[in-house]
C-alpha cells in the first residue's frame, strides 16, 4: 500500500498526472519555479526517488530522462482511502463518518460512481454474508 506522498513529491506528481504525458526534469522545474524557488538538482532527486519508489517510469532521451506516471491520481487516491479504511476497527462506522463529511457535490459523485459500478456488473458482495 502506498504511503502518502510528501509535499514536494505531490507537487511533482500533480504536474505529471495533469499533463498526462512524459515530462523532463526541466519542464517540472520551470513549472514549479512559478510558485517557489527550487533547484534543478532538488527536482531531479525527487523525480529519481519517485522512480525508485515505483511511482514513475523513465526512459532516456539523449542525455536526459523522460518520466511518466505509472498510475493515475485516482488510483493513488483510492489506494490511500482503502488503506485508511482498512485501518479502522469498525468499517461501517468509518464509512458513515466519511459520508457525513462529504459535500453535496461529493455525495453526487459517490452516487454516480455507485451507478457505474452497478452498471458494469461488479458485485459489491461482502464475504461471509
Amino acid at each position: 500500500m502506498p504511503r502518502p506522498l510528501g509535499e514536494l513529491e505531490d507537487a511533482v506528481m500533480t504536474r505529471v498526472w495533469r499533463w498526462n504525458r512524459p515530462v523532463t526534469v526541466r519542464e517540472v522545474l520551470e513549472d514549479l519555479q512559478e510558485e517557489r524557488s527550487i533547484a534543478y538538482t532538488t527536482v531531479m532527486t525527487v523525480m529519481d526517488n519517485l522512480h525508485q519508489k515505483g511511482w514513475m517510469r523513465r526512459e532516456q532521451q539523449g542525455r536526459a530522462y523522460q518520466y511518466a506516471a505509472v498510475s493515475t491520481r485516482a488510483a493513488y487516491s483510492a489506494a490511500l482511502m482503502h488503506e485508511a479504511w482498512s485501518a479502522s476497527d469498525n468499517h461501517a462506522a468509518a464509512l458513515v463518518d466519511f459520508f457525513g463529511m462529504m459535500s453535496p457535490e461529493e455525495g453526487e459523485a459517490l452516487r454516480d460512481a455507485l451507478r457505474v459500478v452497478q452498471l458494469s456488473g461488479v458485485r459489491l458482495d461482502v464475504p461471509g454474508r
